[in-house]
């Protein structure tokens, strides 16, 4: 994805959704994965996969004459590009910030902060050998 382009809208990330589960799809497997939630016009899937490939999320190649689709970005990164936003927009680019809120609002309690630092630490020497 491209730094500095706009994350996905909600119907984007339906779409998104749909593509990273099928891996490789047209635009008319997109629609009739969204009908029973979103009922849409032809002309609105393409046109919201074709912004959505502007904004970086997609990729197309051509068959015959149907376009299909695949991810152009993992959805871990899309994750973590999303995260870094709402870091940046909310709590100042703070990361501290934003997992204090988080403890304090409950959404992550103390053990399990407390657990995933045990995580990290165990994978940064493995993680450094990779990089050597």
């Amino acid at each position: 994805m491209n730094q500095g382009k706009s994350s996905l809208s909600p119907l984007e990330n339906e779409a998104m959704q749909v593509v990273w589960s099928l891996g490789r799809c047209s635009a008319d497997d997109v629609r009739l994965a969204l009908a029973g939630s979103r009922p849409l016009k032809d002309s609105t899937v393409r046109t919201l996969l074709r912004r959505m490939e502007e904004k970086g999320f997609l990729k197309h190649f051509v068959e015959g004459r149907t376009y299909f689709y695949q991810p152009a970005i993992e959805r871990e990164k899309a994750a973590t590009t999303a995260i870094r936003q709402i870091i940046d927009r909310f709590c100042g680019g703070s990361i501290e910030a934003l997992l204090v809120g988080m403890v304090g609002d409950r959404l992550v309690d103390r053990e399990q902060l407390l657990e995933l630092v045990g995580r990290i630490a165990e994978s940064e020497p493995a993680a450094e050998e990779s990089h050597e």
